[in-house]
């Protein structure tokens, strides 16, 4: 039985101030399987993205990497002139090799520089309010890498900074050239292994925006995921949605799919309640530091 989406005004939503200011609603949307080539495939994402800002997302995560830029330019597409509150996130950092044209870690700031500017033009925007490192190159010195987003931050292009799979130890040492507003590391009910990671998130007050916020349907192969999805009259999915948002009240989840009706299941989570009995059970399903195996 799938629990239906209602109208925004009847959905109890909870919300969370990135940075201590940039207030979003907690269940946002990844917008990495959106296609982007051209004919029906792109009038379906577009129609997708759409239906999320209908549905109330306020939070929209995209990056350079998914396309060369061209996912940022599907949203702009379908959502500018955006409406107010709809943060639209993008993250910077990883560039195709000029000698092999593969995707690699690349943080050297005139690179940061130049994927910031044409993220600003793809978005259609003179302000990216939340921008995140997509992940950090061991190459270039991390204090450059940061202190590059600090100064676009200090030149208005950027309002806040957050980073993406980083330990605890890479958090501390990013915290002390800038202040760091968000954390996305892949996380789900089935792999904790980023758990200490979210201790010190929301020992600061920081976002953690998990991806692979459902194990890729790994969730709904657990007899006890599944239990509980018929004992509260929603799906597994939801159920592990459900989970995270009650996990820890700094848990952003940005849930992705290509299909409305992913997307309206994915919305409809945040109107499941779970008992402390279903939770407790939940809880066990997974160890800190376990991670399931899955391809990346």
């Amino acid at each position: 039985m799938l629990l239906q989406v209602t109208e925004v005004a009847e959905v109890a939503v909870g919300r969370f101030r990135i940075g201590g200011d940039l207030e979003v609603r907690r269940l946002g949307f990844g917008a990495m399987h959106l296609p982007t080539e051209t004919g029906s495939a792109r009038e379906g994402a577009v129609a997708v993205a759409r239906r999320a800002v209908e549905l109330g997302v306020t939070l929209i995560d995209t990056a350079h990497l998914y396309g060369g830029g061209a996912n940022e330019e599907l949203l702009a597409e379908a959502l500018h002139p955006y409406p107010h509150g709809l943060v639209v996130t993008t993250k910077v950092g990883v560039a195709r090799s000029v000698e092999s044209g593969e995707w690699e870690l690349n943080g050297r700031p005139e690179v940061l520089r130049d994927q910031v500017h044409h993220a600003l033009r793809r978005l259609r925007v003179e302000r990216i309010e939340l921008l995140q490192l997509h992940r950090i190159d061991p190459g270039t010195p991390l204090v450059e890498q940061l202190g590059t987003l600090r100064d676009l931050r200090d030149e208005g292009k950027i309002g806040r900074i957050g980073l993406s799979e980083v330990t605890v130890t890479e958090l501390a040492q990013a915290r002390e050239v800038v202040a760091v507003a968000s954390v996305q590391n892949r996380y789900n009910l089935l792999d904790r292994e980023h758990e200490p990671v979210l201790a010190a998130c929301e020992a600061a007050g920081i976002a953690f925006l998990p991806w692979r916020t459902v194990a890729w349907g790994e969730s709904g192969a657990r007899a006890e995921v599944a239990a509980v999805a018929a004992e509260t009259g929603g799906t597994p999915t939801q159920v592990a949605l459900a989970w995270l948002l009650g996990h820890s009240p700094v848990v952003l989840p940005i849930p992705g799919t290509a299909r409305i009706g992913h997307l309206e299941e994915n919305v409809a989570a945040e109107r499941l309640r779970l008992t402390p009995d279903q939770r407790a059970r939940l809880d066990r399903l997974a160890k800190p530091g376990e991670p399931t195996e899955q391809a990346d």
